[in-house]
């Protein structure tokens, strides 16, 4: 009976040292957004459905802006949960014809914001035909003539009369075939860290593209800044990433530069050789109490016999 129990302890001890290793965490998924209707004049609304979006573990405003080429705020939504979430938008009244971009942008998020493209056309032009104009000219009026004569006074009307109608009618219509430029959609900014694992200490470079040509950037982990930059002529931005404090676990870091521009990168205390060989020491103790606890039933067994 003892040596059953020791077994079972040394399966017990097997599944607590199995149970230390870690496993790699998933990939999120990439986040996504569909406008519905796509197309449509100034002044028509429509619909932002997104997905893979997922909100900072501290936030609890699940409010979602609705923004008009990274700049303008043209309607709002709610984050419904896992990732996903909708809201509804007005196209601005002065919106050129052409594509333009339509961004869910949560208050406060772990990820990229997700974008799709809205494309705006001419509101079509009604053209109205005049009434005709018709022009009356009234007749002449009557004349009557007595003629005289030596037998007897006779009078003899005579009745005259003309009528003229003048009609004259002007149609005049103009229209014009409506003329749609369309702009081509030049795509999202992306915010890019050179590692996605550090140690307190060690150096981060970030990367953006997308900003405004020479705009000023400023870069945040949490509402502290972390760095600072200005964008070139083509709208990209290089510069170190440096944390006052900093605790281990995943950091959102974001840059606004008219933009903003999001990644994130995991801060680690330990490398992984220091974690295995904590675990192999673990290991290493538990053998040893196993192996101690059967010499002892076996001592017993002995003294029996």
């Amino acid at each position: 009976m003892r040596t059953a129990g020791t077994l079972a302890l040394l399966g017990a001890v097997a599944y607590g040292v199995t149970s230390l290793v870690s496993t790699p965490a998933h990939a999120q998924p990439s986040a996504a957004a569909v406008v519905s209707p796509d197309t449509g004049p100034a002044g028509s609304t429509f619909t932002l459905s997104w997905t893979g979006v997922y909100l900072d573990p501290d936030c609890n405003d699940y409010t979602v802006r609705i923004v008009w080429d990274g700049k303008q705020v043209v309607g709002s939504g709610r984050h419904a949960g896992r990732g996903a979430g909708s809201g509804t938008g007005t196209v601005p009244a002065g919106a050129s014809a052409g594509g333009h971009r339509v961004t869910a942008v949560p208050v406060c998020a772990a990820t990229a914001y997700p974008t799709d493209s809205f494309t705006v056309i001419p509101t079509p032009t009604t053209t109205t035909r005049p009434p005709a104009t018709t022009t009356t000219t009234p007749p002449p009026p009557v004349t009557t003539t007595t003629v005289p004569t030596t037998t007897a006074p006779t009078t003899r009307p005579t009745t005259t009369t003309t009528e003229t109608t003048t009609t004259t009618t002007t149609d005049s219509s103009s229209s014009s075939a409506p003329v749609t430029t369309t702009k081509p959609f030049d795509g999202d900014g992306a915010l890019t860290l050179d590692k996605d694992n550090i140690q307190p200490g060690d150096p981060l470079t970030a990367t953006g593209t997308g900003c405004e040509p020479g705009s000023e950037v400023k870069l945040s982990s949490l509402g502290e800044d972390v760095g600072k930059a200005r964008a070139d002529g083509s709208g990209t931005f290089s510069t170190r990433v440096e944390f006052a404090t900093i605790q281990p676990g995943r950091h959102v870091i974001r840059a606004d530069c008219g933009i903003v521009l999001v990644g994130s990168v995991d801060v680690a205390l330990t490398s992984s050789t220091s974690g295995t060989t904590s675990t192999l020491v673990v290991l290493v103790f538990f053998i040893l109490v196993g192996a101690l606890l059967l010499r002892r039933q076996f001592s017993a067994l002995r003294r029996r016999t």
